[in-house]
């Protein structure tokens, strides 16, 4: 076995992980001599690749990587060599990360993998982002309860217009249909979750495009009642916080609500977890936030903002649960789909995913943030469609926005089987 160098080794007495253990959250190497140099020069891009690659195994990563967060890790060698870490720095100074050229990519990379693996992992709305635990009893309850919540805050009225920015596999934008009796156009960028949401939801009066929402001015659908978008802000960057509100705003009604559901970090970073960006969601960002109140300021009023991060560690847990209950039917799908690993390697790379995203909230580094923003008064349009509507002479509503939480409410029946449509054949 290799010797530990110091400064890891400080970090693991810290986290009171041992080498060869034998508690849960223990390491267990293989190939100690790889392990080190990788994690030294390139941080958590090397961790997490020497893991994929089956140089080390944890029983427990969830627990392991908790101890590693509350220890400090992430500051300690998350970035890897100073040099690297400079680069990196430069990087985000000087390029648009998630340009339009570079929009895509995650579309390609993460949601456009085979469907498969979301279909077992997921609950019956398709819901890919954190669910409401406060009453839920499983993870069909806690994204019912989510999916409420959210039509509950926007305070819709059968006949509204919703845009849903980022909207998956279309599963919000279905529920609000469905249960609300409004009408819903969803963009996507990612060909795989639009060619299955217009499958699965088209008996219902809902739209979807895939479009970039730099390009919504070219669905010629504005303005819209109620403006949503969840798990989706992630990938707009520091660059581009502002221009995505400017857009929203050009989008909403002088009435309207508008809902963001975002991942946060509890402080202002240049960058994300470098096994995350290479490997998961590349050129993702999370804001912190004075990003995120700065990049809407006197564009919007915060009417509430709510945060449930913890949620998001029993959410991804429960993914972890389904993803390997199902492992037997997954693998053959996936031997010939993933790189030269076979099945064995994504079934890794996976799990490493949802268990160090875990342990990102349970140690209360990640945040996940819903803001419910009205319209700044001075800020309606004075020409086109919404004409007339402020700049005081429009009455503005006289009761104060009240928060809503998921005890106020009762959420909507189970999905009923007879709704669903199995997901496309490959």
């Amino acid at each position: 076995m290799s010797a530990v160098p110091g400064r890891i080794r400080s970090i693991l007495t810290a986290a009171d992980i041992r080498i060869g253990g034998d508690r849960p959250w223990d390491l267990q190497l293989h190939r100690g001599d790889q392990l080190w140099p990788a994690v030294i020069s390139r941080g958590s891009l090397g961790l997490g690749e020497a893991y994929v690659a089956g140089v080390w195994d944890c029983q427990a990563l969830d627990q392991c990587f908790t101890r590693l967060l509350l220890a400090g890790a992430d500051r300690l060698v998350a970035g890897g060599s100073g040099w690297r870490q400079l680069l990196l720095g430069l990087r985000e100074r000087l390029v648009n990360l998630q340009s339009l050229g570079r929009a895509t990519q995650v579309a390609r990379q993460h949601y456009d993998i085979a469907p498969e693996v979301y279909a077992a992992m997921l609950d019956p709305w398709w819901q890919y982002s954190c669910g409401y635990w406060e009453r839920a009893r499983g993870l069909e309850e806690a994204q019912q309860h989510k999916l409420a919540m959210i039509a509950a805050k926007l305070r819709l009225r059968s006949g509204m217009r919703v845009l849903d920015i980022g909207c998956g596999w279309g599963g919000l934008a279905a529920y609000l249909a469905r249960h609300h009796g409004v009408e819903v156009t969803g963009i996507t960028l990612s060909s795989e979750q639009l060619q299955l949401a217009r499958r699965q939801w088209h008996r219902l009066p809902v739209r979807f495009e895939r479009c970039d929402y730099r390009r919504l001015a070219a669905l010629e659908q504005a303005p819209f009642d109620r403006v949503v978008s969840v798990g989706m802000f992630e990938h707009v960057g520091a660059r581009n916080a502002r221009h995505f509100f400017q857009i929203v705003r050009r989008s909403l009604r002088h009435d309207g609500l508008a809902l963001v559901q975002s991942i946060g970090a509890r402080r202002t970073t240049s960058a994300t977890d470098g096994w995350i960006d290479a490997h998961v969601f590349p050129h993702g960002r999370l804001p912190s936030p004075t990003q995120l109140s700065g990049a809407l300021e006197n564009l919007f009023l915060i009417e509430d903002w709510h945060n449930f991060g913890l949620d998001y560690d029993h959410t991804l847990m429960a993914w972890h649960g389904r993803f390997e209950a199902a492992w037997s039917e997954l693998a053959p799908a996936l031997e010939s789909r993933w790189n030269d690993a076979g099945a064995a390697g994504f079934r890794r790379f996976w799990r490493y995913y949802l268990l160090c995203c875990a342990a990102f909230f349970r140690s209360r580094q990640g945040q996940l943030w819903q803001l419910v923003l009205s319209p700044a008064p001075d800020t309606v349009p004075v020409v086109g469609t919404d004409a007339g509507a402020g700049l005081g002479i429009q009455p503005y509503p006289a009761e104060t926005y009240r928060s809503v939480r998921c005890r106020g409410f009762e959420p909507q029946p189970l999905l009923p089987a007879s709704w669903l449509s199995p997901p496309p054949e490959r």
